[in-house]
């Protein structure tokens, strides 16, 4: 049985393709924690074992390996995103979902980073190829989070009015930029605080709390009132 290597096409055997995804998934591991410029084919020779003649029949040379890792490393970080995203439908579901962000980066003290965003920030300005795949992962995860918020429109959650688009590019500057605080600090702290500010205003625009606004401004106008009255 063969499979075919997605970026060449070149028929692989099963032992070649596993051989292979051992490849990619230490390459993925060692460019994590290394970073892809503190990472080198021999690096990535000892990690595995494989012979140099090995790892040059899978890839040319190391942006080749690098773009497979990406490539790697975005499958398992969309899945995950599916999982955690997939039914969320409610305000406290998104808050679950961040919840789990976060504690999974306080297992290692929020250094590192997101590792899509770890690849990001190395390899966007000096290969298009990998900026375009980036860019499409980055597009399928903020995806997600537009599905979470159209659901929460759909069930009259969130005003129908709020630009899912505009919250949804928000929500995902407010993940990368808190991992990347986090990262900085080895501390999760930022980055809970930058999600929670993105979700806070998520809330503000529900339909319950535009109510409210419209209530108390109502009441602003009406002949008689006492601005300084507490409001209950």
């Amino acid at each position: 049985m063969t499979t075919a290597d997605s970026h060449t096409g070149r028929r692989l055997t099963a032992r070649g393709a596993k051989t292979r995804a051992r490849i990619v998934a230490a390459a993925a591991d060692l460019m994590y924690i290394q970073g892809v410029g503190g990472t080198t084919l021999d690096d990535v020779l000892a990690a595995t074992g494989v012979s140099k003649s090995q790892l040059y029949h899978h890839f040319d040379g190391k942006d080749a390996l690098v773009r497979a890792v990406i490539d790697h490393t975005g499958e398992r970080v969309l899945r995950r995103e599916r999982d955690a995203l997939g039914h969320v439908s409610t305000i406290s579901g998104l808050r679950r979902w961040r919840d789990a962000l976060v504690l999974n980066n306080a297992l290692q003290h929020g250094a590192y980073g997101c590792s899509l965003g770890a690849l990001a920030s190395e390899v966007s300005d000096n290969d298009d190829l990998a900026r375009q795949t980036l860019t499409q992962l980055f597009g399928e995860w903020q995806g997600l989070l537009a599905d979470v918020l159209r659901r929460l429109q759909d069930s009259g959650v969130l005003s129908s009015e709020a630009s899912v688009d505009q919250l949804s590019t928000g929500l995902m500057g407010a993940v990368q930029g808190g991992y990347v605080l986090a990262q900085t600090a080895r501390d999760v702290t930022p980055m809970a605080a930058s999600i929670d500010m993105a979700l806070a205003h998520i809330e503000s625009l529900s339909a319950s709390s535009r109510q409210t606004i419209s209530q108390i401004s109502a009441r602003d106008l009406s002949p008689g009132f006492d601005s300084s009255a507490p409001v209950a």
